[in-house]
């Protein structure tokens, strides 16, 4: 898996400092919106081209394990 600096950026001069894919101006928010309507990740593929599908399925992957994490340490 890559790591989520390769992945994931945020910088106060870039949309406010919103969590971008890296080489993107593509909010990662965006994926998790398009998922939440019911899309699937090949529509928010076609939607946004910069985005790979590797990276998309990494920044996935990230906000699995931050959940996990999260719940495991509320137990």
């Amino acid at each position: 898996m890559r790591s989520k600096k390769s992945v994931v950026h945020s910088d106060p001069k870039i949309l406010g400092g919103i969590p971008i894919f890296v080489g993107t101006r593509v909010p990662v928010k965006n994926l998790i919106d398009y998922l939440e309507v019911g899309d699937s990740l090949d529509v928010f593929l076609r939607a946004f081209p910069a985005v790979s599908r590797e990276q998309a399925i990494a920044a996935l992957e990230i906000a699995k394990e931050a959940l996990a994490a999260d719940a495991h340490s509320a137990g």
